[in-house]
């Protein structure tokens, strides 16, 4: 797979000097190699989008959604391969690959709508000042740098290239390295839809490729979701000219479970928030606070649940959590295994590796964990749940606040008033009530804090990519 960059509407071959590893996690083993784009092939790139901005940019919005829904259908069209790619690069169970590509399409079906509904470029603002008239455009930000994790390939991917495309952006995808095949599906879409060239551009590579495009000054934006460590060197990139950007982040989100919750109910969606995608999700919920009245009748409880998951090879068994996706992660979290028994925490489930091919990990429990730990206070990125206790709603809420990050939260009562007032006190992005983690386009995406700058999804995932211009005209 040598023709992995899809620049000026053409697929071209790896001019860089990495050579890129594609793996079956579930089996530790590559089955695909491709070579990184090179530094100018990142600048051809960028040039064919900005050579793609005038004409795109003036297209009718009607025209935009048009392309936009036939991305949606041709997702659904490429169904099987996507899912079957997304359970063997990812190690994803079956199900989470199925509702990955529901989550694709149907943004790509939502910001067309959106592009429909987008009102004439030029918007009357009413003056108190006699003599004036004045009004308003949206207009596209220009060219966008996207870069893209590789927890969720596709769906983060169509969470920026949607909107960006409906606002009449151009855009430089660039996809993770651990996970760089599933987006050529994005390329080969734009070829069976006759895509202007240039419109949508991808571009392959390690640190070296991502560098050179978040460095690049043909720019107009960058929207970038992976770790803080990578998006502080982003930032720094876009201060040094000023541009602006979009960071999702990290998170050490929690979830809090007062004591007139039901038990069983409550185990499924704190199950649920840890083991999704193996734990690899910036939105984990990774730390449990319980109340203590329910939390000698729920902590054996979870515990025997997460021992009871099946955990393997989701392309050969049915299994509740597949592997961690790279090797590079399992070190990571086995890691913290060990720094777990050097501070003495009381692990009541996995704890471990698991002694088997590919990169397993058991989903793991540890109780009353100090505020002070490493475990409690840095995101892990795997199945790692840390629990402590609490006594009252004002401790929980503090609790809860005392961190770094800020993406999103989980609250579970059978009092509704006292969980939205929670819900109300918590200090990020989104929270869910009574819930697993169900994620609506219609809603917004991003947290406060460290957890990143900006929103994505619903109406905010589209102003991200508008400009807003004034024109004000003296009558006399």
């Amino acid at each position: 797979m040598t023709t992995s960059h899809y620049i000026a509407g053409r697929w071209v071959e790896g001019q860089g000097s990495d050579c890129i590893s594609v793996n079956d996690p579930a089996l530790g083993q590559p089955f695909a190699e491709l070579k990184a784009a090179s530094v100018a092939q990142v600048d051809q790139a960028v040039t064919a989008a900005r050579g793609a901005l005038p004409a795109w940019k003036n297209t009718s919005a009607s025209e935009r959604a048009a392309y936009l829904r036939g991305f949606a259908e041709q997702l659904g069209q490429r169904r099987e391969a996507l899912i079957t790619l997304q359970m063997r690069n990812n190690g994803k169970p079956r199900h989470e690959a199925e509702i990955d590509l529901e989550d694709a399409i149907a943004t790509f079906g939502y910001y067309a709508e959106l592009a429909e509904q987008l009102p004439s470029k030029n918007r009357d603002v009413p003056l108190a000042a006699p003599g004036f008239s004045a009004r308003t455009r949206l207009e596209p930000v220009g060219v966008v740098g996207l870069i893209v994790p590789w927890n969720f390939p596709l769906v983060t991917s169509a969470w920026k290239l949607a909107p960006a495309l409906a606002a009449g952006c151009t855009v430089v995808l660039k996809p993770s390295e651990v996970t760089p095949l599933i987006e050529q599906a994005y390329g080969q879409i734009a070829d069976a839809l006759g895509l202007p060239p240039g419109v949508l551009n991808i571009v392959n590579g390690k640190a070296e490729t991502g560098a050179a495009l978040s460095n690049h000054n043909g720019l107009d934006k960058l929207s970038f979701t992976g770790s803080n460590s990578v998006g502080s060197q982003v930032m720094r990139s876009a201060s040094a000219q000023c541009r602006p950007v979009t960071l999702e982040l990290g998170g050490k989100s929690a979830i809090v479970v007062f004591d007139d919750c039901d038990v069983g109910q409550a185990v499924e969606w704190i199950v649920a928030g840890i083991t999704w995608n193996a734990g690899q999700m910036c939105s984990a919920t990774s730390r449990l606070l319980v109340q203590d009245g329910i939390a000698d009748a729920l902590l054996p409880r979870l515990q025997a649940a997460l021992e009871q998951l099946r955990v393997g090879n989701p392309l050969t068994e049915e299994v509740d959590m597949g592997p961690l996706t790279s090797q590079a992660q399992w070190l990571k979290v086995a890691g913290y295994f060990a720094t777990a028994r050097e501070e003495g925490l009381q692990c009541l489930a996995g704890g471990k590796a698991l002694d088997r091919e590919g990169w397993f990990v058991s989903p793991t429990l540890y109780a009353d964990v100090p505020k002070d730990s490493r475990l409690w206070t840095e995101e892990i990125f795997g199945p790692v749940l840390c629990a402590r206790r609490f006594a009252t709603e004002e401790q929980a809420i503090a609790e809860a606040n005392d961190s770094r990050f800020g993406l999103v939260a989980t609250v579970c009562s059978a009092d509704l008033e006292r969980a939205e007032r929670v819900a109300d006190a918590l200090e990020v992005g989104h929270v869910w009530i009574n819930s697993v983690q169900a994620v609506f386009v219609e809603t917004s995406w991003g947290g406060t804090k460290g957890s990143g700058i900006g929103r994505e999804l619903g109406p905010w995932g589209l102003s991200a990519y508008q400009s807003v211009k004034h024109v004000t005209r003296c009558l006399g």
